[in-house]
């Protein structure tokens, strides 16, 4: 195995298809969307090359900054809201004696699903007139609760946040659970002899040792808050008035509705580089305060 290890053939043997793979999937798509972005195209006549022009139009565009500031949102959502719950479902799971493996495969389950079907199941929930959601409200008594919760421009995107929270949080607490089963039974031990029980336990002992995997699991909640599509693309699709638009979605529409190739691809580049700077900033944090924890 040594000897293969330092054989250079070897590398070469098994990183050179799959940096093909990588140029060719990711790095010749940027920088051709990279291209487009500065041009006018419509995706059949010849693209005009117009600078910046298109990034310019981006922030001046009152849907475009809806649909950023919807991302943010998102975002937020997905760390400050999202982030806790998972954490606290896993340390629940995790503490339960008894058939564990049955609640392990109930909240892991929306995960297995398709984003097409998750979608349309919480749009019949959602459904003002038969929907799952209103009738609890008129059941328990809260009738003036009910609304037309995707037609509502106050609460689609809210709707939307939720259904996409519900679809990913079991993923995201079976990789919590496997940190945690991984604390060594030792460790646990000299925790509850020093008095670290119940949520003392939870809070002193069980969530420091899985940070670093919570700090992964709020690494992939932000970038998949920031190339949001589907699940808005299937309930939404930006509506009511744009209310519940995000970049990836009005990025589509430019491109697909209206011909607008140009300014659709600017949009992915600003995609990118968001994604990118709130990938670097967390980074940043995340490594200052492991600095100023040790």
């Amino acid at each position: 195995m040594e000897r293969v290890m330092r054989d250079r053939l070897a590398y070469l043997i098994y990183v050179v298809p799959a940096l093909i793979l990588y140029i060719t999937f990711y790095v010749a798509p940027l920088f051709s969307s990279l291209r487009y972005s500065v041009t006018s195209w419509n995706g059949i006549n010849e693209a005009r090359f117009n600078g910046i022009e298109n990034f310019i139009a981006a922030f001046q565009d009152e849907k475009f900054l809806i649909a950023l500031t919807n991302n943010i949102v998102f975002v937020l959502f997905s760390v400050i809201i999202q982030i806790p719950i998972i954490v606290l479902v896993a340390i629940v799971i995790s503490g339960v004696r008894h058939i564990k493996d049955f609640y392990k495969t109930t909240v892991f389950m929306p995960s297995v699903l398709s984003t097409a079907v998750i979608g349309v199941i919480w749009t019949f929930i959602y459904n003002p007139d038969i929907g799952l959601l209103n009738e609890l409200l008129k059941l328990v008594g809260l009738e003036s609760w009910t609304r037309g919760w995707l037609g509502d421009e106050n609460f689609a995107f809210l709707a939307i946040l939720v259904t996409n929270s519900w679809q990913w949080i079991g993923f995201y607490v079976v990789l919590v659970l496997s940190a945690i089963f991984a604390i060594s039974k030792e460790m646990q031990e000299a925790g509850e002899i020093d008095g670290a029980t119940g949520w003392l336990k939870a809070r002193y002992l069980t969530i420091p040792l899985i940070r670093p995997v919570i700090m992964v699991t709020m690494l992939l909640s932000i970038t998949g808050a920031m190339k949001a599509l589907d699940i808005v693309q299937i309930m939404t699709a930006g509506a009511p008035f744009g209310s519940s638009e995000v970049m990836a979605t009005y990025m589509y529409k430019q491109a697909y509705s209206m011909s607008k190739f140009g300014y659709a691809n600017a949009i992915s580049i600003i995609i990118f580089l968001f994604t990118s700077l709130l990938t670097i900033i967390f980074h940043l944090v995340t490594r200052r305060s492991e600095e100023d924890q040790y």
